[in-house]
C-alpha cells in the first residue's frame, strides 16, 4: 500500500508538537505502523494525480492536520470493506468539511453550507483508495490542480476537496441515469472508542494528544472487535463475555478460520446429539449449540481484533454460518424420524424457507446499497405514501437505539442468534419436534412481515435499481435461459418478476401434487409440465432488474426450483435424507453467489459446471420421466455432481490468502526518537519515505449491511 501523506496548504509553520517534533513526521511514523509501504509527504495535487495513475495498489490519503491513536489508520488502511473507504468523524462540525452518510455509504461531502442535506459527520482526514478507484482519484487531483486553493480563503485542505470531488455529481452525467457522481461506492468507517480529531493551531494539537493519550488504545481495539448493532441475544448471552474468549484466542494465536472450524465442530455434535435423542443428549447439544454460536460470534471478533482479514475468510465464514444451521436442522429431522414423526418433511421446510429469506436479505441489501447512491433528480419531491411514511419511522426505530422498539424491530425479523437461542431452548426443555416447528412458525411470521413491509418501502424508491448487477451470475441462469433469452427479445415480454413467480407457484403446485400422494404413475407428467412452466420464468433473464419489487426476482427463483425439486422427490418416493442433502448443496451454491455479490467477487471458475437452474431441472425431469427407479438416481448423482463443483469452486476460487496484519504495539506518541526512516529519495514536490514492504499484508475484503467481514 502506498500512503501519501498530504500536508496543509495553510499558511505559516507546519503544525509542531510542544516537544518540538512536527506532526508530519508522527503521522509518517503512523502511516508506516499502518503496513504502508513508502510514505510520500506533498501539497500538491498534481503529483498526487501522477502517483495514483501509476499506483498498482491501494493508496492510503492522510491530512497533515490528523491527530489519531494509530489503530485508527491502521483499521481504516486495512479495512474489510470493498473499495475505497473515508474516516469519518461523528460530530458533523468535527472537520473542515460535512459528510453525508446512507447505508454506511458517504454519498456527499463538502463545506456544509454547500450541502442539500445535513450533514451525519464529519470527514476524518483520512480516505484509502481502491486500485480499481485510483481513475477517479486521478480525475479529482488533476480537477483540484487547475482550480488553486486560494490560499486564507479557502482553509479546506487538499484531502477535504478531494472527498467532496469524489462524492459530487458528474456534470457529464444525465440525471436519474444509473451511474451519477465519479461512479464509485465510498464506504464509511467512523471513528468510534478511539481518538481522531483535525487541528488547525498548537494549541488543539496538544489537547487532541493529551485525549489520544487518556485512552487505552488495545482495550478500546478489542471492544471495538463487537459490532456495534447486532441482535438482542447476540448483544446480551453472548457479546457480554466473548471478546474475553477473543483476548485468549488472540494469545493463542489462533486464526478466525481456527475458531470458525471449531465452531461448525460444536455444531456438527450438537446436530449428532439432536439425532441421538434422550434428555441428557439434548440438553447437551443444546449447550453445544451456544457454545458454537459463541464461537461463531468470537471468529468475526477476533477478525476485527487482530485485522485478519481476506476474501478467503469473509466467504468460509458465511458458507459454514448456513451449513452450520442446516446441519442442525438435519440433526432435528433424524431425531423427529426416530421418534416416528415427520422429521425430514420440517427440516426440508425449514432449509427451504430459510435459503429463500435469506434470498430476499441479500437483494433488498443490494437494492438499498444502489439507491443510496444514487441522487434522486433535482427537483424531485419526496415519494409520499405508506412506504415513505415507513421507511422514515423504520429510520427513526433503528436510531432509538436500546429502547423497547429498537430491540422489537431487530427480533421480529428471527436473525440467526435468536434462531439458535429458539433451538437450543426448545430442544433441551421439550424436543426436537418442537424445535422445528417452532422455527417454521416464527420463521414464516417473520418472512411475511419483511416481505409485507419492504415491499411497501421498496415502493417508495424512485428510482431503478439493480441495473448494475449481474443477473445473470446470480440468478444462476445457465445454458437455455440464454436460448429463451434470445427468444423474448422483442416480443414485448412483462418485466422478469411476474414470470418468476409463475415459476413458483408451478412448483407450489408441483409440491401439492406430491404431498397429495396421488402415484407415481401418469402423475409423473406432472414433473416436466411443472418444469415447462418453471422456464418460462427464463424469458425476460436479460430484461433489467429494475422495477420496484425486481429484488425479489432471485428468491422466486430459488423457490421455484426448490419445490419442484421437492415435488418430483415425492412423486419418485424419494428418502427424505437425499431430497435433503440435494437441497442442501443447492443452499451452498447459492451462498456462494451472494458471497459473490456481497464482496463483489468474480464468478466461480466451474460456475457453467452448475448447469444453471434450467439445466438442473430439465435433467431431473428427464430423469423422472425414464422411471421412479432412474429419478432417485437422478437425484443422488446431481447431489454428488454438485457437491463437487462446489468444493473445487470453494478450492479455487477462494483460496485462502488471510494472512494477518502484524500485530505491533501502537506508539501513539512517536518522538524525535522514533524508527528512523529507512531510505529517502525526492520526487517532484514530495518526499517519498518508505521500507520494506511488509509481507502478506492484508487482503481486500467485503461484507454486508454494516458489512464486517467475519459477520458473527
Amino acid at each position: 500500500m502506498l500512503a501519501i501523506l498530504l500536508t496543509p496548504t495553510r499558511p505559516g509553520a507546519p503544525l509542531t508538537r510542544a516537544d518540538g517534533v512536527p506532526l508530519a513526521a508522527v503521522l509518517r511514523e503512523q502511516l508506516r505502523a499502518t503496513g504502508a509501504r513508502d510514505v510520500v509527504l506533498t501539497d500538491d495535487p498534481g503529483e498526487v494525480a501522477v502517483l495514483a495513475g501509476t499506483a498498482r495498489e491501494p493508496v492510503l490519503l492522510c491530512s497533515g492536520d490528523l491527530v489519531a491513536h494509530t489503530a485508527v489508520l491502521r483499521h481504516l488502511a486495512t479495512s474489510p470493506m470493498p473499495g475505497t473507504v473515508a474516516l469519518v468523524l461523528p460530530e458533523p462540525g468535527a472537520g473542515p468539511v460535512g459528510v453525508v452518510e446512507d447505508r454506511n455509504q458517504v454519498v456527499a461531502a463538502g463545506p456544509v453550507g454547500t450541502l442539500t442535506v445535513a450533514p451525519t459527520g464529519a470527514s476524518g482526514g483520512a480516505v484509502r483508495v481502491s486500485v480499481a478507484d485510483l481513475p477517479a482519484l486521478v480525475t479529482a487531483a488533476r480537477a483540484a490542480a487547475d482550480t488553486p486553493a486560494g490560499g486564507p480563503a479557502d482553509p479546506i485542505p487538499l484531502l477535504d476537496r478531494l472527498l467532496a470531488a469524489l462524492t459530487s455529481p458528474d456534470p457529464t452525467t444525465a440525471p436519474g441515469s444509473p451511474t451519477t457522481g465519479s461512479g464509485i461506492t465510498i464506504f464509511a468507517h467512523r471513528v468510534r472508542l478511539l481518538v481522531a480529531r483535525r487541528v488547525a493551531d498548537p494549541a488543539a494539537l496538544a489537547a487532541a494528544e493529551a485525549e489520544v493519550a487518556a485512552v487505552d488504545s488495545d482495550r478500546a481495539e478489542l471492544r471495538l472487535s463487537v459490532k456495534e448493532k447486532d441482535d438482542f441475544f447476540t448483544t446480551y448471552f453472548v457479546s457480554t463475555w466473548s471478546p474475553w474468549v477473543t483476548k485468549v484466542c488472540a494469545r493463542l494465536r489462533l486464526t478466525p478460520t481456527g475458531v470458525t472450524a471449531i465452531s461448525v465442530a460444536f455444531a456438527l455434535a450438537a446436530a449428532v446429539l439432536f439425532a441421538v435423542g434422550g434428555r441428557p443428549a439434548l440438553v447437551g447439544g443444546a449447550i453445544l449449540l451456544y457454545l458454537g454460536f459463541m464461537l461463531d460470534c468470537v471468529d468475526g471478533q477476533l477478525a476485527r481484533y487482530t485485522r485478519h482479514f481476506s476474501p478467503w475468510g469473509g466467504w468460509l465464514d458465511t458458507i459454514a454460518d448456513r451449513a452450520k444451521e442446516y446441519l442442525v436442522y438435519a440433526g432435528l429431522g433424524i431425531g423427529v424420524e426416530r421418534a416416528g414423526g415427520p422429521g425430514w418433511a420440517l427440516a426440508i421446510a425449514a432449509i427451504t424457507l430459510q435459503t429463500v429469506r435469506h434470498m430476499t436479505d441479500t437483494w433488498y441489501g443490494a437494492l438499498h446499497d444502489e439507491a443510496a447512491k444514487r441522487p434522486k433528480p433535482a427537483g424531485q419531491p419526496a415519494a409520499g405514501g405508506l412506504g415513505d411514511r415507513l421507511s422514515q419511522a423504520s429510520n427513526r426505530v433503528q436510531a432509538d437505539t436500546g429502547s423497547f422498539t429498537y430491540w422489537a424491530k431487530r427480533t421480529v425479523v428471527f436473525p440467526i442468534g435468536e434462531r439458535w437461542a429458539l433451538i437450543a431452548l426448545t430442544v433441551a426443555i421439550f424436543n426436537p419436534l418442537v424445535s422445528l416447528v417452532a422455527v417454521l412458525v416464527w420463521g414464516g411470521l417473520a418472512a411475511l412481515y419483511t416481505l409485507a413491509l419492504r415491499t411497501l418501502r421498496a415502493r417508495s424508491m424512485r428510482v431503478a435499481v439493480l441495473t448494475g448487477v449481474d443477473t445473470s451470475l446470480h440468478r444462476d441462469d445457465g445454458p437455455v435461459v440464454r436460448w429463451l433469452t434470445a427468444l423474448g427479445r422483442g416480443a414485448g415480454l412483462p418485466g422478469p418478476l411476474p414470470l418468476a413467480l409463475l415459476g413458483a407457484v408451478a412448483g407450489v403446485a408441483l409440491l401439492g401434487a406430491g404431498l397429495a400422494g396421488i402415484g407415481t404413475g401418469p402423475a409423473r407428467w406432472l414433473v416436466p409440465l411443472a418444469v415447462l412452466v418453471v422456464l418460462v420464468a427464463g424469458l425476460p433473464a436479460a430484461t433489467p432488474h429494475g422495477g420496484a419489487l425486481d429484488w425479489l426476482v432471485p428468491a422466486a427463483l430459488r423457490a421455484a426450483e426448490y419445490l419442484t425439486v421437492i415435488g418430483a422427490g415425492l412423486l419418485v418416493d424419494a428418502d427424505g435424507a437425499v431430497i435433503f442433502a440435494l437441497l442442501f448443496v443447492l443452499a451452498l451454491r447459492h451462498y456462494d453467489l451472494t458471497a459473490r455479490l456481497e464482496k463483489r467477487e468474480n464468478a466461480p471458475l466451474w460456475h457453467a459446471l452448475g448447469l444453471g437452474w434450467d439445466g438442473r431441472l430439465i435433467l431431473l425431469a428427464v430423469a423422472v420421466l425414464a422411471g421412479p427407479g432412474i429419478g432417485r438416481l437422478a437425484l443422488l448423482v446431481l447431489t454428488g455432481y454438485l457437491s463437487a463443483i462446489f468444493v473445487v469452486n470453494a478450492v479455487r476460487g477462494w483460496v485462502p490468502r488471510d494472512i494477518p496484519a502484524p500485530r505491533q504495539p501502537a506508539d501513539d506518541a512517536v518522538g524525535a526518537g522514533g524508527r528512523p526512516a529507512a531510505r529517502e529519495t525526492f520526487a517532484g514536490a514530495g518526499v517519498r519515505e518508505g521500507h520494506a514492504a511488509t509481507p502478506g499484508g492484508p487482503d481486500r475484503a467485503a461484507g454486508t449491511a454494516e458489512r464486517p467481514e467475519r459477520d458473527g
